[in-house]
């Protein structure tokens, strides 16, 4: 399985598809409106997001809309026999909200089918026999754009991860789902407090791919988690992670598109250099402290050096919708050699993720929704 595309309702898919391009150094990749929802289509190499918005009361996203802020709608996955997948829901009261629906173009053929998720969201589940995913959006259902790309290359290589917030006492009961339904296996789990709030998160991952779906409920009530459940008013997407091969250089060109990010507090980097094997020049610390990337990295047993440390670079824009909901992480999983090994950071480190848990703390203070 696979992510194929992320679909958002947003209020004005024009608005949007242009942020994508000026801000991220998306392509157009198409578009096209019914009577009642337009929708654009971007892209950035292997990464397709869709956005709908309403364009009378009878449209589906208005109703979205009507219910939640701006956000994602609907993850749709790449999977290798729809009609498996959606038998395995229908046996476990998954509610089916489109069935399946073939397309057929000489030896070409298409399956899609859609099912209900975690409170508003869906999975639209897709088959491809001999399918391009880009001819989906330049054939006749969408009329084709070209634009300029962000710098002189496709800045993203793929979606690492998204992250799905849900209520208090729900995790357990979403990763059991999307075990049974999706074919998803628990990977780590984090427990992390701090002096004024907490969150619990289990990681899933897909065993047929690099899918890693994050799960994560509150563990205090003035928790991050619950602050997205509020304003969201209810379950859903709170941020998706995209690949970068040269996080560092990326960083410092995005911000000069005004693309705002998440500050790190300068003590991280202090903490940063105690830690045993640091497997960065102090060149190439000072760059990444003036760019506020979170860093990590795995040790194994038979790692003797720190220049066979493989490292996890993170950072995360603000909100970037008016409601402190969704936002984007960036991230590079840098690979080193180790023995003649390839070896490339897997997984989340506890250091990112209680340094992003903390950072996000400070930027719900200054709202004011977390006392000091």
């Amino acid at each position: 399985m696979q992510i194929d595309h992320v679909h958002f309702y947003v209020e004005n898919a024009q608005k949007w598809r242009d942020w994508f391009v000026r801000q991220l150094g998306f392509q157009r990749a198409g578009g096209d409106a019914s009577n009642h929802t337009s929708t654009e289509v971007v892209k950035s190499g292997p990464v397709y997001f869709v956005l709908s918005s309403p364009l009378t009361s009878a449209s589906p996203v208005a109703d979205y809309l009507r219910r939640h802020p701006p956000g994602v709608a609907d993850v749709a996955f790449l999977v290798e026999d729809v009609e498996a997948v959606i038998a395995r829901a229908i046996s476990q009261g998954v509610k089916v909200l489109q069935p399946i629906q073939p397309q057929k173009h000489g030896k070409q053929c298409l399956k899609q089918a859609k099912i209900a998720a975690w409170g508003s969201l869906s999975h639209t589940l897709i088959e491809r026999i001999g399918h391009d995913r880009g001819e989906e959006w330049e054939s006749g259902y969408f009329k084709t754009h070209s634009s300029k790309l962000f710098g002189s290359e496709v800045p993203f290589t793929g979606i690492d991860h998204l992250v799905l917030n849900v209520n208090t006492g729900d995790m357990e009961r979403a990763a059991t789902w999307y075990e049974k339904i999706l074919g998803f296996r628990r990977q780590q789990t984090f427990d992390i407090q701090t002096e004024r709030s907490g969150l619990y998160s289990q990681v899933m991952v897909h065993p047929s791919s690099s899918v890693q779906f994050p799960i994560n409920e509150p563990a205090s009530a003035n928790s991050q988690i619950q602050e997205f459940l509020d304003i969201n008013r209810g379950p859903g997407i709170q941020h998706i992670a995209l690949q970068i091969p040269n996080l560092v250089q990326a960083i410092a060109q995005l911000r000069a598109s005004g693309v705002p990010f998440i500050q790190v507090p300068p003590t991280y980097y202090t903490q940063l250099q105690q830690r045993q094997l640091l497997p960065l020049s102090p060149a190439e610390l000072q760059e990444i402290a003036k760019q506020e990337i979170l860093v990590d990295w795995e040790v194994f047993s038979d790692q003797l050096t720190e220049e066979a440390l493989p490292l996890l670079l993170q950072i995360f824009t603000q909100p970037i919708f008016a409601l402190p909901t969704f936002f984007f992480e960036l991230i590079e999983r840098r690979v080193c050699y180790n023995n003649g090994q390839r070896r490339q950071a897997q997984g989340f480190g506890e250091g990112n993720f209680r340094a992003l848990f903390e950072a996000i703390e400070l930027e719900q203070m200054k709202r004011g929704s977390l006392e000091a």
